[in-house]
């Protein structure tokens, strides 16, 4: 693996920028960087978590787009189970036969319900609807038409991406880097520094500087921009469905 054109961000590393900005002393503990702030080192964990969930959300990175080819149908039941902890958003159902993989279509739980509501009639299926499930564990999907057979299923959807905070007690924390530390740590800082700044009260008209998180934030709506558009090229989903910048000189030719 080459290394990244990048600064990235290991753990101690994150912790020395976000010290430094907030204007917190740190010790090291058996070569973890902490604060010596008790109140500091209790809120880093829920700083990595709406820094790097936030980042998650916004972006909808590739690599945090996985495979699934545990799933399976069985014969004339319409219904399959999906662990909650296996996909944030579920993003294509494909069905094998023989050696192809059939991607179904997404469609209305209403839709399955009138046209494939029994399984008097049963076929390989072409549609899904997703159908509730266990909020706590489980999302349900429903297909269509009934299996006729038991079908093995690939699952494509995106999960959460390992948190930095993993290498916080470990002997790690000085050598390893995630992948938004190592992508995206610009964003990683912004978007810790907002959280910060309610830890330093500073977040509102009444703290002693009110501009600090709205600063941040426009800090990263700034980066955010800029990150939108590599990863829509990265996808093909740019300018004319391309993965190139928009010219503001360029011109098509005439037909």
């Amino acid at each position: 693996m080459t290394a990244p054109n990048t600064n990235p961000l290991t753990y101690n590393g994150y912790i020395n920028q976000i010290a430094t900005l907030a204007v917190v002393t740190t010790t090291t503990v058996a070569g973890v960087v902490q604060g010596v702030d008790a109140s500091f080192n209790t809120l880093i964990p829920q700083m990595l978590n709406y820094a790097e969930l936030r980042i998650q959300r916004d972006l909808d990175l590739l690599p945090s787009q996985v495979s699934n080819t545990s799933y399976s149908l069985t014969a004339s039941v319409n219904s399959l189970s999906i662990q909650i902890s296996d996909f944030i958003t579920l993003q294509t159902v494909s069905v094998s036969s023989g050696t192809s993989k059939v991607p179904l279509i997404p469609t209305s739980k209403e839709f399955l319900q009138n046209v494939y509501n029994d399984n008097t009639y049963t076929a390989q299926p072409q549609y899904f609807a997703i159908y509730g499930g266990d909020t706590s564990t489980s999302l349900n999907i429903i297909v269509g038409p009934y299996p006729d057979q038991n079908y093995n299923l690939t699952l494509v959807g995106t999960t959460r991406l390992p948190s930095l905070y993993q290498y916080a007690t470990t002997a790690n924390a000085g050598t390893s880097t995630t992948f938004i530390s190592t992508y995206l740590p610009d964003m990683l800082i912004q978007a810790s520094m907002i959280y910060i700044s309610q830890f330093q009260r500073n977040f509102g008209p009444a703290s002693n500087d009110p501009q600090m998180g709205p600063t941040y934030e426009a800090q990263y709506q700034s980066l955010l921009r800029g990150a939108l558009g590599e990863e829509y090229r990265k996808r093909f989903e740019a300018v004319a469905w391309s993965s190139m910048s928009a010219s503001p000189v360029a011109t098509p030719t005439a037909g």
